[in-house]
């Protein structure tokens, strides 16, 4: 788990889910000094011995199979990017505090929690089998690609040096990682109706570097560049 500043609370649930797990979870830490996602989710990549790395973030709630259909859909020579359904600040609200099991919700839950602009949309809660063909008509496309819902081959992201921790604030960090990812010859493969995440409504992050971070990323879309001077490198 990658965990940019949290309190001593967190950590404790942490033990406390790694006490009655069946599966081991490494609990990688950094100090709270404003938005550093790119630096604590490079420790991480640093530290995890899997080939393969499924990304989310604290916010979502992955759905049942989440991690075994990106396991699943994975392939050589492709990244996978999924899709991640919104919820209001009122549905968000009574699934923490009432710990609503929402993984458990049918079709029709959905339909309904959609009618009641409870959820932003309804159609990617479906699970819909696709071909492999089909789910590369997306080769070359960055936009829209997050880390709430994204998986790739460990060796891949290392060989573009992981995450860009020059990016600062909230913003487009995970958009270089995948135009990187574009230009080292990975593609992108859709995960779409197959592991989608529910993310969890919040006040937004500060904005106030967003500017010069999209300076940063038009200047790396004018390029070719894979790697980066401050990344994963710096932890291996």
């Amino acid at each position: 788990m990658a965990d940019d500043g949290s309190t001593s609370e967190t950590a404790q649930i942490i033990a406390d889910i790694q006490a009655i797990a069946d599966f081991k979870i490494t609990h990688v830490w950094q100090k709270n000094q404003g938005f550093r996602a790119a630096a604590i989710r490079n420790r991480a990549l640093a530290g995890a011995s899997a080939d393969y790395i499924v990304f989310s973030d604290g916010d979502c709630l992955p759905l049942p199979h989440f991690v075994a259909q990106h396991r699943h859909l994975a392939e050589t020579g492709w990244f996978l990017a999924g899709n991640r359904i919104l919820m209001s600040e009122a549905l968000t609200q009574s699934v923490l505090a009432n710990r609503v099991p929402v993984w458990t919700w049918t079709a029709l839950h959905w339909l309904r929690a959609a009618a009641t602009n409870q959820i932003n949309r309804f159609i990617p809660l479906l699970p819909l089998s696709f071909a492999s063909p089909l789910r590369k008509i997306p080769a070359k496309r960055w936009e829209g690609v997050m880390t709430c819902n994204l998986s790739a081959w460990r060796n891949d992201l290392i060989k573009i040096n992981g995450f860009d921790e020059a990016y600062s604030g909230w913003g487009l960090e995970d958009s270089d990682l995948v135009i990187r990812l574009l230009h080292a010859g990975v593609y992108h493969k859709s995960a779409r109706f197959a592991a989608p995440v529910l993310h969890l409504w919040h006040r937004e992050n500060d904005r106030g570097g967003l500017v010069e971070n999209r300076r940063r990323l038009e200047e790396l879309l004018h390029s070719e560049r894979i790697s980066v001077d401050h990344g994963v490198a710096q932890y291996l």
